[in-house]
């Protein structure tokens, strides 16, 4: 398996989606993190199984994304010759491309 590298921007997406769990839904802080790293596993197995669609959107070819289980949350990512770069973790109901459109 390719080593996942989360870009900074991603950590802080992390950060502040657990910030909200914590005092909106304490009980479920648990569970979203570790769909999270669920997800990040199913990434590192299979990178070519998430979604291209945003890629196509926003012309960043080799940009997927797949989804957490139970949680709202979309982890982009692009894999190289040598790892999978994690860009950002977004709640799906976002404008997607306006958050994104920084990033390229």
């Amino acid at each position: 398996m390719k080593p996942l590298v989360r870009h900074e921007r991603a950590d802080r997406d992390v950060q502040e989606a657990v910030e909200y769990y914590l005092q909106n839904a304490p009980e479920v802080t648990l569970a979203f993190i570790d769909s999270l790293e669920q997800t990040y596993l199913h990434i590192q197995r299979r990178p070519g199984a998430g979604s291209p669609r945003y890629a196509h959107e926003l012309n960043l070819p080799g940009l997927r994304f797949w989804r957490c289980k139970r949680f709202p949350y979309l982890v982009f990512y692009v894999e190289t010759a040598d790892q999978i770069s994690i860009w950002r973790v977004l709640h799906g109901s976002r404008d997607i491309p306006a958050w994104l459109g920084d990033e390229a």
